[in-house]
């Protein structure tokens, strides 16, 4: 097959995951535990937000008609007080941030704006509603105040927890059987011989799976050998979704794609123009999709990020799958070779405006990816990038 341009393939995942992925199951979970779930339903406000007209600021609540001028002040109200007493034409009431507006009041003056002296305050021109939120100015009974399929983040927490919702019901996650590949790999437990390396894929693909929602499903490693693999790969096809990691490209003992098609799989693309991760499967057998994802690190983060995260999403019962990208501006100047879309490790600037290149030697340099915090997004087209140009970046971890 071709090698597809990054978005092309991407599109690809999308609308193979969106179109035909299986039922998903949901459950119910206590609010306290639903950070990062995706919700199976909308939320619902139980009533009128807020359900009375409310102050937003410390002073006083006037009738706007009886402005400029001197007014008696009759009562006060603070945050947590109903407002029993009405406002009569030429009186004002104290009013404390949060407390209900009084009967009779359509404007609250800030107490830093006014001149008190004992029960007479003299205030200026104020207009109808001012400084105050009126009932149901946030939402009304009834609205959808988070729709089925968002993901719940801290501030949907806090909106769940202000409407009532104390249970929510989400989607279940979905299970990503992880299987690494390669006669060289030993566990990252373990020392190495010289000719041998750590497997760091698999952890670092199940810190991904779980911070895209999905639970992580860590199989033995694979060794080249044909009929092994097919059984490990069987396995794993039992989840929702499976990563394999190495054993992809063209070299003699990359059994994978053998092993796939052994499993009657259907592959939708085998290369992607992008470096790194160049060599990149995706497919189905039977109902479950999977991820021929490449053996170096770089590779595997790269692609996950990319591709593989947006099956998570999706699987997870996300109504979309974005890829949250932003410009920056170059610090210094760099090239790169036109023709593959490069996905370069760099750090973003805490204002996030600038952006520079980390050192690295290529896709086996983890190092590098660690003390990175994004990648450049290097266009196929544009093989030389000067000081100050705009560039895309794509942040490492959301």
């Amino acid at each position: 097959m071709q090698a597809l341009p990054f978005n092309v393939a991407r599109q690809i995942v999308v609308d193979r995951l969106a179109g035909a992925r299986r039922e998903i199951g949901t459950e119910s979970v206590p609010l306290e535990e639903a950070r990062g779930r995706v919700l199976a339903e909308p939320v619902r406000a139980d009533r009128d937000l807020p359900p009375t007209a409310r102050s937003v600021r410390d002073g006083f609540a006037v009738r706007a008609a009886d402005t400029p001028g001197k007014l008696c002040v009759i009562g006060e109200v603070r945050a947590g007080q109903s407002a029993d007493k009405p406002l009569e034409p030429g009186t004002a009431i104290e009013i404390m941030t949060g407390a209900p507006m009084p009967e009779g009041a359509d404007a609250v003056v800030m107490v830093e704006h006014v001149t008190r002296d004992g029960r007479e305050v003299t205030v200026p021109e104020a207009a109808p509603g001012q400084n105050f939120n009126a009932r149901g100015s946030e939402a009304a009974k009834g609205a959808a105040l988070l729709e089925a399929g968002a993901r719940l983040s801290y501030p949907g927490i806090a909106l769940c927890a202000s409407v009532g919702a104390s249970r929510l019901q989400v989607f279940r996650r979905p299970r990503v059987a992880i299987l690494a590949t390669g006669d060289e790999l030993v566990p990252h437990s373990e020392a190495p011989l010289p000719h041998q390396v750590r497997n760091s894929n698999t952890v670092s693909l199940a810190a991904q799976v779980a911070l895209a929602g999905g639970v992580p499903d860590l199989i033995p490693t694979a060794p080249d050998q044909l009929d092994r693999t097919i059984a490990l790969i069987e396995r794993g096809l039992e989840a929702d979704l499976l990563l394999l990691s190495g054993g992809v490209s063209a070299g003699k003992y990359d059994v994978v794609e053998t092993a796939l098609h052994h499993l009657g799989a259907t592959l939708f693309f085998d290369r992607v123009a992008i470096q790194p991760g160049q060599p990149l499967v995706f497919g189905r057998v039977k109902d479950t999709f999977f991820f021929g994802l490449p053996g170096n690190p770089a590779s595997t983060m790269v692609c996950f990020e990319i591709f593989a995260r947006a099956a998570v999403d999706l699987l997870g019962g996300r109504s979309e799958a974005p890829l949250p990208m932003t410009l920056a501006t170059v610090e210094e100047p760099f090239t790169h070779r036109p023709g593959l879309t490069r996905f370069l490790p760099a750090r973003l600037s805490l204002d996030g405006k600038r952006v520079r290149k980390v050192k690295w030697t290529g896709s086996s340099d983890v190092a590098a990816v660690a003390r990175a915090n994004c990648f450049l997004v290097a266009d196929p087209d544009t093989p030389e990038y000067r000081a100050g140009d705009a560039i895309s970046v794509l942040f490492l971890e959301r």
